[in-house]
């Protein structure tokens, strides 16, 4: 690769200078002098597969406590978004777009040196509200059942959340190429799919809803300035979500709540829909790179680039559907966490209406808590939770995953996705 780099360089040196502004501060614009019109179609398939390890927290000897393996996990979402933009007045973009999701697939199944004899999940002794299955469960193993079934799958899809958008280009340096292309926005998910119910059973031909019932709104910036063969860019994100109609609580399936410890406690007092309902994560995202111009044909409006990326996202804690939500049924409390990682891109423009494009990522999840719900919350006010006031307990928690010493955590955790797409200008 290094022997090779001095021939790139000479290569990418001769590239001549013509089209600008990279693919992230793309906008349709509309009635300007030499085109009164812009739009954009655009179509991609999309693949995110995840790979990761749950582990357990158990105790070995006194307070001191390890992570212990216990299930291999595998997420693959297939899905075709189609995405409309147009130009509404000069550097002014409206964006329309929706997903078709083929499948969210997951598996669940032993890690290496776990199996049906020696897993905590299965030889589990313990009640949701902590009390023992059988008073010899713990040396006999009498009356032991397992949390869930392993190993498990779950099968999901249909059409996703619609998202509009608004765009406006601050600079645009195919006007002005002494200012970078500076480009604004909003994204607005709307909860728009069928809900997400963890309780509902599902199979490869009968599969569950996708709908979590969260607006979703995303605001961004994003910079890119043309500089000899290479079109460097950067973008920043925020993420603030909002219930929606329709979100999802625990309490709403009592009649099904077998992973809770105090369902009594639904709707009364403290415990109302709100308090124990769905707590979406707020996001935070930033994206860098450049793409690279190794053909370019202006007269033609061909174009061959290389794009080489960077990118990170935080995700906070809250409430909301995880890796394990479909085993539990419901759902759970997670931990923050980073996404952080980079990939390639091959972007060809065959015409002036056509653009194709392909880009791979790969992504590493730093570790998380998957069962962190809170035993409680202070009523009284003496400074602490009383496990023996049930007025305190949180009906969402279930000492067999919430306790610490018991908890699940996601390790190591890798996504790699792909995305082939095709732009068609007008």
């Amino acid at each position: 690769m290094f022997r090779c780099a001095p021939r790139l360089v000479a290569v990418l040196a001769a590239v001549p200078l013509t089209a600008l502004g990279a693919e992230v501060t793309r906008i349709a614009s509309s009635f300007e002098p030499d085109d009164p019109f812009g739009m954009f179609i655009d179509v991609s398939y999309l693949r995110d597969q995840l790979k990761g390890e749950i582990a357990r927290e158990v105790h070995e000897g006194g307070e001191f406590i390890r992570e212990r393996p216990e299930l291999r996990y595998f997420m693959a979402d297939n899905r075709l978004n189609f995405d409309i933009r147009i130009g509404l007045w000069q550097d002014v973009e409206l964006k329309y777009s929706i997903p078709l999701v083929f499948a969210v697939n997951q598996d669940w199944a032993f890690a290496a040196g776990n199996d049906a004899s020696n897993s905590t999940i299965l030889n589990n002794c313990l009640q949701p509200d902590g009390r023992l299955l059988d008073p010899n469960c713990l040396s006999t193993r009498a009356g032991h059942s397992a949390i869930f079934a392993v190993p498990n799958s779950s099968f999901r899809g249909g059409i996703g959340n619609m998202h509009f958008g608004l765009s406006y280009a601050i600079f645009n340096e195919r006007k002005d190429r002494s200012k970078p292309t500076w480009v604004v926005g909003l994204d607005y998910e709307a909860p728009t799919a069928e809900l997400y119910d963890p309780t509902v059973q599902t199979a490869e031909d009968d599969r569950g809803q996708i709908g979590d019932r969260i607006h979703k709104y995303t605001f961004f910036t994003a910079f890119s300035k043309r500089l000899g063969v290479a079109d460097p860019y950067f973008k920043l994100q925020y993420t603030a979500p909002a219930r929606g109609p329709g979100w999802y609580s625990n309490c709403d399936a009592l009649d099904r709540a077998l992973n809770m410890s105090v369902p009594s406690n639904c709707h009364t007092g403290i415990w109302t829909r709100e308090e124990t309902g769905i707590r979406p994560p707020h996001k935070v995202g930033v994206l860098f790179g450049s793409e690279f111009n190794l053909h370019e044909g202006e007269a033609k409006h061909q174009r061959v680039a290389l794009d080489l990326h960077t990118n990170a996202e935080y995700v906070s804690q809250g409430r909301y559907y995880n890796p394990l939500t479909d085993l539990l049924g419901k759902l759970l409390y997670t931990g923050d966490y980073l996404d952080v990682g980079g990939g390639i891109g091959i972007t060809a423009q065959a015409s002036e209406y056509l653009i194709l494009r392909a880009v791979s990522t790969l992504l590493y999840g730093t570790e998380r808590t998957l069962t962190d719900e809170r035993i409680g919350k202070d009523v009284d006010g003496d400074g602490q939770v009383a496990i023996d006031d049930v007025a305190e307990l949180n009906p969402n928690f279930d000492y067999r995953a919430d306790m610490v010493s018991r908890r699940f955590r996601l390790k190591d955790a890798f996504t790699f996705r792909l995305e082939l797409s095709a732009t068609f200008a007008f």
